[in-house]
């Protein structure tokens, strides 16, 4: 490779990229709705100290919100919840105070979803979830 030529990304980076520009600020309208798996995820940088908001995907088991790992453990919003110890979670309208994430077993969490969703995970069964306890619940909010 010429020095002046950039690295080729891989499709899951290219694919990220474009969620996360493209896709994401789409489902967060659905966020906002009170149906469906997606959540914006509020969290802090762990090096810039900046706010950042994330769409994800997931769902409620007992006290926690199962979150599927749809892009693997080295993401950076992952990586900033991990490094805070929790985060903010807005949910079918209402915020949500998380605790550190935990990981849980695929099969439990898979359980969790809808079973639309849980047809999609069947595809990729390393695909690694994680459970956050509900600390605090604010009332709903207005979009």
């Amino acid at each position: 490779m010429n020095k002046d030529e950039k690295p080729r990304r891989s499709f899951n980076q290219r694919m990220r990229v474009f969620n996360k520009s493209i896709t994401n600020p789409l489902l967060r309208t659905f966020a906002n709705s009170s149906r469906g798996p997606f959540a914006v995820l509020r969290h802090i940088g762990r090096r810039s100290g900046k706010p950042y908001e994330t769409t994800i995907m997931v769902w409620p088991l007992e006290d926690y919100f199962v979150i599927a790992l749809t892009y693997g453990e080295s993401v950076d919003w992952y990586r900033n919840i991990l490094a805070a110890g929790g985060c903010t979670l807005r949910w079918h309208g209402r915020e949500f105070t998380l605790g550190k994430p935990e990981p849980i077993e695929t099969k439990r969490a898979v359980q969790a979803f809808p079973p639309l969703f849980r047809l999609a995970f069947r595809t990729r069964p390393t695909m690694p979830f994680v459970q956050m306890k509900k600390v605090a619940t604010t009332e709903p909010v207005k979009p």
